[in-house]
């Protein structure tokens, strides 16, 4: 049992590790659950972190930096803290209950992840809005408003006509299944909602199993790591929900014009003219904001073609307002800065408008709602918070309860909006409030959402194709009733739909080689399944691959064959033709726009080219290779049944590569007959920690495409051993001396006699309390307890009390009247309690001040450590300076007279530790 303030909490796993959380209330449930996610996850958490503060170059290395230019540009951490501000005050309290427990986690354990050793890093610590930021970090791309560029070069190099031949769901996309069976199918008489999220496969994973119990609830679900609650897939007992992607559109890009004032400030032209821009540098990367957004792309001293990318016609047309028929437009032949007309003293950008930062609200009033719902019309009005991503809901409860519906927020603005890149400078182009009401839909008997054009249509532009959302109906209408366990006959199936187009042009193939012609019978008679063990699949896969290869070089596209070096890095998998021509095949074989001749030929080409090579399986091709911060060249991953446009999602990009990188990140299944009869499963483990037992022992069931149980009785249940004490802010090991661990100072209890024996001895005359009583002392760190900037700690060296630690922020402090306080300075006070028996064992002290500083610098994040220890204790000015702290000469302390304390004047030696 682990006290935590008002409550306690218990921590709980299944055979597979999963942990199953009870506490005593919501706030001590919301502690644990970042406390354990921190003990599992550390360095996904610290690599999060990074990432949504734009910093994860430092972390990971020099192939991070474009999307840290991204991160910063986009001000994802400023819409976080904008967010954090406008919660409600009890959401508020319940994240940072959350970020309490991670932060406890992380000081405790983070450090056992063998990652941060290899990277060279230690745990950071997160702020109360960290969870908005990594929740904002990982969908801000989501809804792949990068396609707008890709539309806008289509456009611009082949006709309006064109984009048709590239919508489908393409490279930069998220997709899922979902289907929901009533209880008039379900075998024990409830209805069943089972799917699988399509996301990158990462390791660790981006779904995290869990189940989180207190007296108002107990749900069971698929958590995001870093965001409190259970947002996506869930099962309360009573009611269980799940969601897809709605492939909504939702965010805008608006071209700038943009220019630099005298005074050093940018403006950007709008519709009522020229208007100050918001401008400022960090570490090196301009961020501009203009009234309809953050410019992601370009900027004031940016030319047309640098800004946007050759070919893009940036047009001033009649009634645009100062500078009306200006064309600034570059074409294939236009240099830098000399483009016709384009206007002296002025740059084009690219703003990014996005709800989040327009509402200042990311939707996180919905997760503690979700938790506490009880039946489908508590989760339908926890849904009516939601705000991005936008999804399509499925939920349905024990009373019979069933709801289909779009959730999130989404901008009433002009369809063009939707389509491409508008001016900034046309009031059309402005947004007009959000949409209300979203799409429903009643359920007969069954209903599925897997990215298709149908419930979300009037809100987004490209949809997946129907493929997979009409196999799974023919497949749930296979059977009267359905069991749980029996839902992995949809989760796994492989027919592959698409394939129709090329086959048919294999059909229509004459005069072939030998070999070619026995490969195209083989083609013919394959049963169109993409099965990991098949020869005929991987055949097919080559052909495919083979056919984007000479399409991609065919005349027609050669002008958006090399567009992505005039976009930054974050865009390009968007403006990449190998994927858009992967991903499009289906429609390009059978569009007019490629002559009947040409199609032809590169099928043709394709499968004399295959025929040559020798027969491989799908599953020998098409292995699993899941995203890694710091990549393991040594791990060895399985072949996959599936392909894009199965049931059995497992993605690669035909013409680049067959490895799979995106598939089903969970698979699950609620039913609401019996919770335990559910079934759930994550493609490695319930542990992100290397050489854990827990860390990818599901995989092998997720390649078979198998469930696991969902228990739901803590009977059955293992309790952790070892349970967190919620006191201690820090443990590190030390070879030679043992494991020093800090703990929040409690002068109420325990801790009072040996605080008061110190305090009151006279080598601790500096600390100004010598002579008080018990009660005196008491009373002033009680005090201290209650301040936000100044705590004190316990040293304990394997649980023998050895130092009195404190921390404090110095511009709260009376040192900033005695030098210049910088951004991220730590003030530290330092009293090492007498020796024991023994006396003093060398090196301890040494040791003791580098266990504090690691927790200064790296559990409070930390840039550089300040102390003025009494310029008269010669041994403990030597120590800072042995242990490397810069003197910066004697200061004079000012007195001061508190009604809790009087300090007096003091002289100390200013030192300061930077990293």
């Amino acid at each position: 049992m682990t006290v935590v303030g008002r409550a306690d909490f218990e921590i709980f796993r299944d055979a597979w590790g999963i942990p199953h959380l009870r506490a005593g209330d919501a706030s001590a449930l919301a502690y644990a659950q970042g406390y354990v996610t921190a003990v599992d996850r550390a360095w996904q958490l610290e690599v999060e972190r990074h990432r949504m503060l734009g910093t994860s170059a430092g972390l990971l290395g020099a192939q991070a930096r474009g999307w840290d230019r991204f991160a910063r540009q986009a001000r994802l951490a400023d819409t976080a803290r904008r967010c954090h501000d406008a919660l409600d005050e009890a959401t508020r309290a319940w994240v940072g209950a959350y970020v309490d427990g991670v932060n406890h986690g992380l000081r405790q354990q983070g450090h056992k992840a063998p990652e941060f050793a290899r990277a060279g890093a230690a745990p950071g610590r997160w702020e109360p809005w960290t969870p908005l930021g990594v929740w904002l970090s990982a969908h801000v791309l989501f809804a792949g408003f990068p396609a707008k560029l890709w539309r806008d070069e289509v456009t611009r190099w082949l006709g309006a006509d064109a984009v048709r031949l590239f919508a489908t769901d393409g490279p930069g996309t998220s997709g899922s299944n979902g289907w929901l069976v009533d209880g008039a199918r379900g075998a024990g008489g409830g209805a069943l909602i089972g799917g699988d999220p399509h996301r990158f496969i990462e390791d660790p994973g981006v779904y995290q199993q869990v189940r989180l119990a207190c007296p108002e609830f107990d749900v069971v679900g698929l958590a995001v790591p870093g965001v409190p609650g259970i947002g996506h897939f869930g099962h309360a007992g009573s009611v269980a929900w799940a969601i897809t992607n709605a492939m909504a559109d939702y965010q805008d890009l608006y071209r700038e014009r943009l220019r630099r004032t005298d005074g050093g400030g940018v403006e950007a032209f709008g519709p009522d003219g020229w208007r100050a821009a918001h401008v400022h540098v960090e570490d090196g990367v301009e961020v501009i904001e203009t009234e309809r957004g953050v410019v992601v792309i370009g900027g004031p001293d940016a030319d047309a073609g640098v800004a946007v990318g050759a070919g893009v016609a940036v047009g001033l047309g009649p009634g645009a307002g100062e500078g009306a028929g200006v064309a600034v437009g570059v074409g294939p032949d236009a240099g830098a800065g000399v483009a016709d007309g384009e206007v002296p003293g002025e740059g084009i950008g690219i703003s990014l408008r996005q709800p989040a930062r327009v509402h200042e609200d990311l939707g996180f009033a919905a997760l503690p709602a979700l938790l506490r719902a009880r039946t489908v019309a508590d989760v339908d009005r926890a849904f009516d918070r939601w705000a991005e991503p936008v999804n399509v809901v499925l939920a349905a409860d024990t009373e019979g309860g069933l709801l289909h519906r779009v959730a999130g927020t989404v901008p009433v603005r002009d369809p063009e909006n939707m389509l491409r890149v508008v001016p900034a400078w046309e009031e059309r182009y402005a947004w007009r409030g959000r949409h209300e009401t979203l799409p429903r839909a009643e359920v007969d008997g069954v209903a599925v959402m897997a990215n298709e054009r149908s419930l979300a249509a009037p809100l987004g532009v490209e949809f997946a194709p129907p493929h997979r959302a009409r196999r799974i109906r023919e497949l749930l209408d296979e059977r009267e009733t359905w069991h749980a366990e029996d839902m992995s006959a949809v989760h796994t199936d492989t027919e592959l739909a698409s394939c129709a187009p090329l086959l048919a042009l294999v059909e229509r193939l004459d005069g072939l080689s030998p070999e070619a012609a026995g490969l195209r019978e083989r083609l013919l008679n394959w049963d169109r399944r993409m099965v990991a063990g098949s020869v005929r699949a991987a055949a097919y896969a080559r052909v495919r691959s083979k056919v984007v290869e000479q399409l991609t070089r065919h005349e027609l596209f050669a002008p958006l064959a090399d567009l992505t070096p005039a976009y930054p890095e974050v865009f390009r998998p968007w403006l990449a033709l190998v994927p858009r021509i992967a991903f499009g095949l289906e429609y390009l074989l059978a569009s007019e726009r490629l002559p009947d001749e040409d199609r032809l030929a590169a099928v043709r080409a394709a499968v004399e080219e295959t025929a040559r090579v020798p027969d491989a399986t799908w599953g020998e091709l098409h292995r699993l290779a899941p995203w890694q911060a710091l990549p393991d060249p040594d791990a060895a991953w399985p072949g996959l049944d599936g392909d894009h446009d199965c049931i059995l999602s497992t993605s690669s990009v035909p013409g680049l590569t067959d490895l799979s990188v995106r598939g089903p990140a969970a698979r699950y299944v609620w039913d609401l007959a019996r919770r335990e009869d559910s079934r759930w499963i994550v493609p490695l483990g319930a542990s992100g920690v290397p050489g854990s037992a827990h860390h990818r022992d599901q995989l092998p069931m997720w390649q078979r495409g198998e469930l696991t149980p969902v228990v739901t009785d803590f009977d059955h249940l293992i309790q952790e051993t070892s349970v967190p004490d919620p006191t201690c802010v820090y443990e590190e090991n030390v070879d030679g001396f043992g494991t020093f661990r800090l703990a929040r100072l409690d002068p109420a209890g325990a801790d009072i006699d040996v605080l008061h024996r110190w305090v009151s001895e006279d080598r601790a005359g500096f600390w100004g309390m010598t002579g008080l009583g018990r009660d005196d002392v008491r009373e002033i760190y009680a005090h201290m307890d209650t301040l936000s900037t100044h705590h004190a700690y316990l040293v304990r060296l394997d649980g023998v009390p050895v130092a009195l630690f404190q921390t404090y922020e110095p511009e709260a402090d009376r040192v900033s009247e005695c030098y210049e306080v910088r951004d991220g300075d730590v003030g530290v006070h330092l009293l090492i309690g007498p020796a024991g028996e023994g006396g003093p064992v060398p090196g301890f002290s040494r040791a003791l001040v580098r266990v504090l500083l690691s927790y200064a610098l790296d559990g409070l994040g930390g840039k550089r450590v300040v102390v003025e220890p009494d310029a008269r204790n010669d041994k403990a000015v030597a120590l800072f300076a042995r242990a490397g702290f810069e003197l910066a000469g004697e200061i004079v302390l000012p007195e001061i007279d508190l009604p809790e304390v009087y300090l007096a004047e003091k002289r100390a030696q200013l030192a300061f530790y930077g990293r």
